[in-house]
């Protein structure tokens, strides 16, 4: 059985999530890896996934995306709020 382990996008700079990717791919010896992110962070998420894909380790793929729905409450003024989720799941 393979083991999983996410890795949450935010604001960092794409290459910091890369790196954090390669490392347990091959300090952890993890097979899969799933690249979480909400809202704006999408994009980085996805950037993430296909730099590691196409620059460092080509025998990795995509074993499937989820795309979702999260609601989160509002910070000011109260209420709900939807914001789009994605997750990327890699594996060698």
């Amino acid at each position: 059985m393979s083991e999983s382990t996410a890795v949450l996008v935010g604001r960092k700079p794409v290459m910091n999530y890369v790196l954090a990717c390669l490392t347990l791919f091959q300090e952890s010896g993890v097979d899969e890896i799933s690249i979480k992110a909400r809202g704006r962070a999408i994009s980085t998420a996805i950037d993430v996934a296909e730099i590691l894909r196409r620059r460092f380790m080509s025998d990795v793929k995509v074993k499937d995306i989820k795309i979702g729905t999260d609601q989160i409450e509002r910070a000011e003024g109260g209420g709900m709020s939807n914001v789009s989720s994605i997750e990327v799941i890699l594996s060698k």
